[in-house]
């Protein structure tokens, strides 16, 4: 399902936060939040099959409305949007949207800015969170801020579907040969022209983990980074805090494409009871 692009560590999400712990809404990752760096996003990371097992799960579970929470530059809820699927997206990552905003069938999806908590009253069926923004959202504070987000936007019954990578696995000692030399990647993107793109580990203190990217634009020179970080939990840790927000556990699945590395988790809203005790 997701993964990490050699030249774009981070695939589409929310709260891929500067330098330092995330907040979830308050700092976004320059890859996403600022709008040079936004418009070549798709182009530069234009392999989105890691999709597919997110689209065939809202066939499976017979989904006619969905919340894609982190939808960045739009390319799943457009996809959902074209089965006939109702769908709301939304990122803190303003000039992500504003891509969203114009892409052929962007008036059939409804684009929100701002984080879980910022939604308005709603019933949903599904509620996605794709590719890497489960742990984009590093800031404890802020996961429990998307979860309670979650909970409320759906209808009882509805359910919660995330990835994330299994820390078992240490992939951060594979990233650890990330280099200039061994990412580096020129891509002529039409309009733009040629673009310098790698990607560096920068810091391992788990359970976070923190790379930077590096963008040249050979129209005019301009050098952009983004400094991203990954939070790395457990599965039980992960159950725990569903279990602490409302949600039942239903499944904790393999991904398809990415068999014995990542969590798949389906939670469910069990009941129309009030949000848990403590939850705002």
């Amino acid at each position: 399902m997701g993964g990490v692009a050699m030249n774009h560590p981070m695939r589409s999400g929310v709260g891929r936060a500067g330098s330092g712990p995330h907040t979830f809404a308050s700092m976004v990752d320059a890859a996403f939040g600022h709008p040079r760096l936004a418009a070549i996003y798709d182009p530069l990371d234009p392999d989105r099959s890691d999709l597919d097992a997110y689209l065939a799960m809202a066939e499976e579970f017979g989904a006619r409305s969905v919340l894609d929470i982190g939808c960045g530059t739009g390319v799943f809820a457009l996809l959902l949007a074209e089965r006939g699927i109702t769908v709301t997206g939304i990122d803190p990552a303003r000039a992500s949207v504003d891509v969203a905003r114009g892409k052929p069938g962007a008036e059939r999806v409804r684009w929100l800015d701002g984080d879980a908590g910022d939604l308005p009253p709603m019933q949903i069926d599904l509620v996605t969170m794709t590719g890497n923004v489960a742990q984009a959202i590093a800031d404890p504070q802020a996961w429990r801020t998307t979860l309670r987000g979650a909970y409320k936007a759906l209808r009882p019954g509805g359910r919660l579907v995330f990835e994330t990578r299994d820390p078992a696995q240490r992939v951060w000692e594979e990233w650890a040969e990330w280099t200039r030399e061994t990412t580096y990647r020129m891509t002529d993107i039409p309009g733009v022209g040629h673009v310098e793109t790698w990607a560096e580990l920068t810091d391992v203190s788990l359970p976070l983990v923190s790379f930077r990217g590096t963008h040249v634009f050979a129209a005019d020179g301009d050098v952009l980074t983004s400094e991203s970080t990954l939070r790395f939990r457990e599965c039980t840790e992960i159950e725990r805090d569903l279990h602490g927000h409302g949600f039942v556990v239903e499944d904790v699945r393999d991904a398809p494409d990415r068999p014995g590395r990542e969590f798949v988790f389906v939670a469910r809203r069990d009941t129309a009871e009030p949000v848990p005790p403590g939850m705002p």
